[in-house]
């Protein structure tokens, strides 16, 4: 693992030089490759140094190194600005605290990073945000996650101490105190976020450039649920006994996020809640703590990070021409982009869990283990996965049929902006064609 950290720790004197925008970006992707060909086939491999990986920090990593290229790709009206280095500085800065997150063996480290990514997304959005409002959704993003995770902070400062040990793997005891599940957990539920914690995401999302929209939805988000999974296994007990409260409020949260989602007048704010939804699904398969469950967690995860970035990049490519995300303004696409209306189909469809997407087989494993848990359940998650197509169908249906208000003007689209979008839908279908790796 440290051989990847220092590769990307010395990309950073490039910065000095002129005219790096595509040369860090096919570095990042060079990366990507070494990466690819690590053996993975133990259940931890690469441990040295307190850095270790397993499957599912694995595919984690892929993907933030996989959405951090992108992010670079998609923002070409920074390129032309002066200070387009420290735009890639906090990319990479960005991108090196969330590889270090996922591969941690360690919890105060994992903590340490955890919360010094909020940094460089600050920076992100403050530097290149679009709108004045930004100062205040800064300061929601920083001081919900800062709030949230100081307990989290006591209990491994309390685990410390009492077992003299900070490592996922050593053996801590029985424990049945909802307050030590509640401080352990409550960080990870505000980042992921779950319903009633949700407020400083459709703040941030909308106020961020594309590039921290991308990389919010694409991976700020699964550190939670990446957070989820390291620390269930530290108490199992705990987690069985309790999880039926943070499974219910997951269960509401994502029929009203679903209906909140068909009332919103601007793009990126539907997407936005629709990504609360989506991590409630991923929640309620998590809590079930079934092989099926952590599964279709794990995938919904990985889709969703390149599904709601994907869709990200659309509303970005629409924005950049009309110079405004409402819905009122948005429509008609069909004319005036016709060439990207099958892509906004294809990323609709996938947001709904349509095969043969990843998304697909994800909610199916959900599905399955919600009704292990709870078999009365089966009717919430129909009305959940109901809901989510009726506001994907909402979302493609509203800007691209309709009367586009320009009626004679058309707008052909870039080639990197197809790139951009086949580099998002690609693995959302290859993704399924290698999941027997997941049942060896």
């Amino acid at each position: 693992m440290m051989k990847f950290i220092i590769y990307l720790f010395f990309m950073t004197p490039l910065l000095f030089l002129n005219n790096v925008w595509y040369l860090i970006q096919f570095m990042i992707i060079m990366l990507i490759s070494f990466f690819c060909l690590c053996n993975c086939n133990l259940y931890f491999s690469n441990i040295s140094y307190y850095f270790g990986m397993d499957y599912i920090s694995y595919g984690l990593i892929i993907l933030s190194l996989l959405i951090s290229s992108l992010m670079i790709f998609a923002s070409s009206k920074i390129y032309l600005l002066y200070n387009n280095n420290v735009f890639i500085l906090m990319n990479l800065i960005l991108c090196l605290c969330l590889i270090l997150v996922f591969s941690f063996l360690n919890m105060f480290m994992m903590y340490v990073f955890f919360e010094f990514s909020l940094i460089p997304l600050m920076i992100l959005i403050f530097g290149w945000g679009y709108q004045p409002e930004r100062l205040i959704s800064g300061l929601y993003l920083f001081f919900y996650t800062l709030f949230a995770s100081l307990p989290l902070l006591m209990v491994i400062l309390f685990l410390y101490f009492n077992y003299s040990s900070m490592f996922f793997d050593m053996n801590y005891g029985l424990s049945y105190s909802f307050m030590m599940h509640f401080c352990m957990i409550f960080a990870f539920l505000v980042k992921l976020p779950m319903f009633m914690l949700h407020f400083w995401l459709p703040k941030a999302h909308v106020e961020a450039p594309i590039s921290g929209s991308m990389i919010l939805a694409g991976l700020m988000l699964k550190i939670g649920g990446y957070g989820l999974i390291r620390f269930m296994f530290i108490y199992e007990n705990i987690f069985y006994k309790y999880s039926y409260l943070w499974f219910t409020l997951s269960i509401v949260g994502s029929i009203s996020v679903s209906l909140i989602c068909l009332i919103q007048g601007d793009v990126k704010c539907l997407i936005a809640y629709s990504s609360v939804a989506h991590m409630g699904m991923s929640l309620m398969g998590l809590l079930t703590m079934t092989k099926f469950g952590l599964y279709g967690s794990y995938l919904m995860m990985l889709g969703h990070g390149l599904c709601s970035s994907g869709l990200f990049c659309l509303a970005n490519i629409s924005y950049e021409r009309m110079l405004s995300r409402s819905f009122m303004l948005n429509k008609g696409f069909m004319l005036y982009m016709p060439s990207m209306c099958m892509i906004w189909f294809m990323f609709c469809s996938f947001n709904m869990s349509c095969p043969p997407s990843i998304n697909f087989i994800s909610e199916i494993f959900i599905m399955n283990s919600m009704i292990f848990y709870w078999e009365n359940s089966i009717y919430y998650i129909l009305t959940i996965s109901f809901f989510a197509a009726c506001f994907s169908f909402y979302l493609f249906s509203f800007t691209q049929h309709g009367k586009f208000h320009y009626m004679y003007s058309c707008s052909e689209c870039t080639v990197r902006e197809y790139i951009l979008m086949m580099i998002h839908l690609i693995p959302l279908v290859l993704i399924m064609m290698i999941l027997s790796v997941y049942f060896w």
